[in-house]
């Protein structure tokens, strides 16, 4: 099942609000990127400051796809609609939060990876590359993505959850479909740089279209192949992998 992507109609006010929160992220990214310090992995960062920036991170780049989906639920509530959708949000970037914690120990790996000779750092970018490509093609990726694309059904889920904790269950279950959806796309920054912001620009964009436009599920295929393609690449061109070979993690 491929679904349908979900629209916004009658839920632009929700909808518009996420598209708000994003872009506020996007604009602490940029104003704050020339602060970062340029080096590969966690930046030089603590686990508390790297939770901080990959939230908003992940807040920069999958709020806008997710807009549709939350306009979607936002139709579902009768009353207390705004505290109702902030808890809703707030719950969809806790999962996003949490997982931070297993990326900050995979950056400090790669990170330590950029530091081995050459060969060896091509072939850690090329391994990245390839289990995003691999990842995009499998049943799992088009199931998640599936749900992301037409979660009407997920809408007839969330409202048998008991109502004191709907808002918080719902937002924590779509979160859990979209990291299951976008994960090795995640991965990538690994590959490019962690605050390398075209690199995120060009995810977002990619993210979006997979779940909004029509051929969303081909705009998937296509990234899968292309990034195996990557894989091979960058053993004849290391600069494809700024975030792990001798070029470094560099920034916009």
């Amino acid at each position: 099942m491929t679904g349908r992507p979900v629209t916004v109609r009658g839920g632009a006010g929700p909808a518009g609000l996420l598209l708000v929160a994003a872009a506020a992220a996007w604009l602490w990214l940029v104003t704050r990127r020339d602060g970062m310090p340029a080096m590969p992995g966690t930046m030089g960062l603590g686990l508390p400051a790297f939770l901080v920036v990959w939230t908003l991170m992940t807040a920069a780049m999958m709020l806008p796809a997710t807009a549709p989906v939350a306009a979607l639920y936002a139709r579902t509530i009768t009353a207390h609609r705004t505290p109702r959708m902030v808890v809703f949000t707030m719950a969809y970037l806790l999962v996003w939060a949490a997982a931070g914690l297993p990326a900050y120990g995979l950056a400090a790996g790669l990170g330590r990876a950029a530091g081995l000779p050459a060969t060896a750092a091509t072939a850690v970018a090329a391994a990245v590359f390839a289990v995003n490509g691999v990842y995009q093609l499998t049943p799992l990726k088009d199931r998640c993505l599936a749900k992301c694309r037409s979660p009407v059904g997920m809408m007839l889920r969330y409202a048998s959850y008991p109502r004191p904790s709907r808002d918080l269950r719902a937002g924590a279950h779509h979160g859990a479909f979209c990291l299951g959806c976008c994960w090795s796309l995640m991965v990538l920054l690994a590959a490019f740089g962690v605050m390398n912001l075209w690199a995120m620009a060009a995810l977002t964009a990619v993210i979006t279209a997979e779940k909004l436009a029509p051929a969303g599920r081909l705009v998937a295929r296509g990234v899968g192949i292309a990034s195996i393609a990557l894989a091979v690449a960058v053993f004849w061109l290391p600069a494809l992998a700024p975030g792990l070979t001798a070029g470094g993690a560099s920034g916009m």
